[in-house]
């Protein structure tokens, strides 16, 4: 069973901004893919699907990203998850805007999401697609990450959330490795 876990943050206030672009991306590939996202256990928001032979869990944690691992930890434990049949889709500031970083492992970089994450489920060593947002020096990082995307932001991001639904397709259907070496040249 694989994980695919969109981080963001809860609530309408926070639709559109930069710290929720795993939700958006995991919104984007249920949607294309007629998924409801309508289930609630542990606090997530999910729906549980089979890809290809492999059941697949897609989960938008609702807890504040800096709980968010309280989150996957529960779902780990009752569906029985391994942490390496899991990915994280989450933002990071220290990649341009619209590229993308596929990692198996690492540090949180300062990313309370991925720390909790790593803290919860006593290990860094867990899939990621970190998702470039920029960074803009010149406002606090915090009101930057959950300021909104503008349009011309939007227009940007649009290639990689339509090349995150094949990124996730290939994570459900093939090793990491193989993975990092097909994606990470972009």
């Amino acid at each position: 069973m694989k994980l695919i876990v969109g981080l963001g943050n809860p609530g309408l206030e926070y639709v559109n901004t930069r710290h929720n672009i795993g939700f958006m991306i995991v919104d984007n590939y249920c949607e294309k893919n007629n998924l409801i996202i309508n289930n609630n256990k542990f606090m997530g928001l999910y729906v549980q699907t089979t890809i290809n032979g492999e059941k697949v869990i897609f989960l938008k944690p609702q807890k504040y990203m800096n709980l968010s691992g309280e989150v996957v930890r529960e779902y780990m434990s009752y569906f029985k998850i391994n942490k390496n049949d899991i990915l994280i889709i989450n933002d990071d500031l220290d990649i341009q805007l619209g590229k993308y970083k596929l990692k198996s492992k690492g540090s949180s970089g300062g990313h309370n999401g991925l720390k909790n994450i790593g803290e919860q489920i006593g290990s860094y060593e867990f899939k990621r697609l970190k998702v470039g947002i920029s960074n803009n020096k010149t406002i606090d990082t915090k009101n930057y990450v959950l300021g909104k995307f503008s349009q011309d932001e939007k227009k940007v991001l649009a290639n990689i959330i339509n090349i995150s639904e094949n990124i996730i397709n290939d994570f459900i259907n093939m090793s990491f490795d193989l993975l990092m070496t097909k994606y990470n040249n972009n």
